[in-house]
């Protein structure tokens, strides 16, 4: 890890956050005020609003285009109560390799119960978004994607809190969005500029993974820790537990709410373990749409990453790997159909969820899709593997709306 990353850059980077998210919460205030998205402030995100896809993606295809106006805003959007974190450019295995990362805290409760027994490991979900998924007060600003606002990142990583209560939920966003609806992981598998990926043996991707957490777990120990309150910490970070508020407020967060928020938290008992600390942590690795591509890319480099002491113990601690309706623009290699890379998969004991909608798997013009999950699910179960494979919405008509609730019933 370079000098400059143990040094300023970690303040550095909270500090510049801290100016964007005041920034952004007032972009956020007017939109909630009525302001149509396409008046949002251009720094919230907005840029790109008049091109128009020229390639097919996992949500939008070649005939997206946002030359007609914007329907109309849909309701309000859900609330969201739990407290989080941001953490902007956290570096991974390389220094320009950087990623935002996301932290949902776990819901305490108000009184504490007694510890069990024999305490658990501390378990941690890292979670993959698809196409269009960003910050909300970036998707309200989006001619197209305020529609699917209601999937923002801090909303899956709610809905993810409640799916695997007492865990830390952490979101990995990409690295670059083509157009501002692609998602491209470039740091975790070689990508084409819609984020198609290029599978290799030894791109990298579980060195930037662990990398990435390691240093992720440090930053947001050392934030958290340094403050004496929760109040604090949601005021010197680029944090937050700032709720959308039922009305304007002059930095778009109700003081009270968010205090409310972080009262029942306490920072002095966070001590996050190491990735590869063996049965101290255990992880869930979980991809969504175009997310899919990183899991898929872990999974052929698998063999070469075991190679590395420190990557083999962070593998033995990956408990569960769930593929959500996965897509993306290129005409194959969506699923991973490869025997050889399925057997070293399957040696792991890892525990393998597929959950799909016909949005992917029954579409006539991307067949190969559900021919490649098919395929994938019947190797795994060959390799003797007890995979939980699901078809969602089964007998509804393929939508985005059902490809997106996928994350509501999985």
């Amino acid at each position: 890890m370079s000098r400059r990353w143990r040094g300023w850059a970690p303040a550095a980077s909270v500090l510049r956050g801290l100016v964007g998210s005041a920034f952004l919460c007032l972009a956020r205030t007017m939109s909630l005020r009525g302001a149509a998205p396409s008046a949002c402030l251009s720094g919230g995100g907005g840029g790109g609003s008049n091109t128009s896809s020229s390639s097919g993606g996992d949500i939008f295809s070649a005939s997206s285009s946002s030359s007609s106006p914007p329907p109309p805003p849909p309701r309000s959007p859900p609330r969201v109560s739990l407290p989080w974190l941001r953490l902007p450019e956290v570096p991974g295995a390389e220094p320009s390799r950087v990623n935002d990362v996301l932290l949902l805290l776990p819901a305490a409760g108000p009184t504490r119960e007694p510890p069990p027994p024999q305490p658990q490991p501390q378990h941690h979900v890292v979670y993959f978004p698809g196409d269009v998924q960003n910050y909300h007060e970036i998707m309200i600003c989006h001619p197209e994607n305020f529609q699917w606002e209601q999937w923002c990142l801090e909303n899956v990583a709610a809905i993810l809190g409640r799916r695997f209560p007492g865990s830390y939920v952490w979101v990995i966003k990409c690295s670059r969005m083509h157009l501002h609806k692609f998602s491209c992981y470039d740091n975790f598998v070689e990508s084409n500029m819609f984020g198609a990926p290029e599978h290799s043996a030894d791109f990298g991707a579980f060195r930037h993974l662990h990398a990435l957490l390691l240093n992720a777990f440090k930053l947001a120990q050392n934030v958290l820790l340094s403050q004496n309150s929760m109040h604090d910490f949601s005021k010197d970070t680029k944090a937050a537990a700032c709720e959308l508020p039922p009305v304007a407020t002059a930095n778009g967060c109700p003081r009270g709410e968010r205090e409310r928020n972080y009262e029942h938290f306490n920072s002095s008992s966070v001590g996050f373990i190491e990735p590869s600390v063996v049965g101290g942590v255990s992880f869930t690795l979980i991809g969504f749409s175009k997310g899919c591509v990183v899991l898929n890319q872990l999974l052929h480099e698998l063999k070469e990453a075991k190679k590395d002491k420190d990557i083999c113990a962070f593998i033995k601690n990956i408990k569960a790997i769930y593929w959500l309706d996965g897509g993306h623009s290129g005409g194959s290699n969506t699923w991973v159909t490869y025997p050889d890379v399925l057997k070293d998969f399957a040696q792991t004991g890892i525990s393998v969820n597929t959950h799909v909608t016909p949005y992917q798997v029954f579409d006539t013009m991307r067949a190969w899709i559900g021919k490649e999950h098919k395929r994938f699910v019947q190797i795994l179960h060959e390799l003797g593997v007890n995979v939980n494979s699901q078809l969602h919405f089964a007998s509804e008509v393929p939508s985005l709306d059902n490809h997106f609730r996928v994350h509501e019933v999985f």
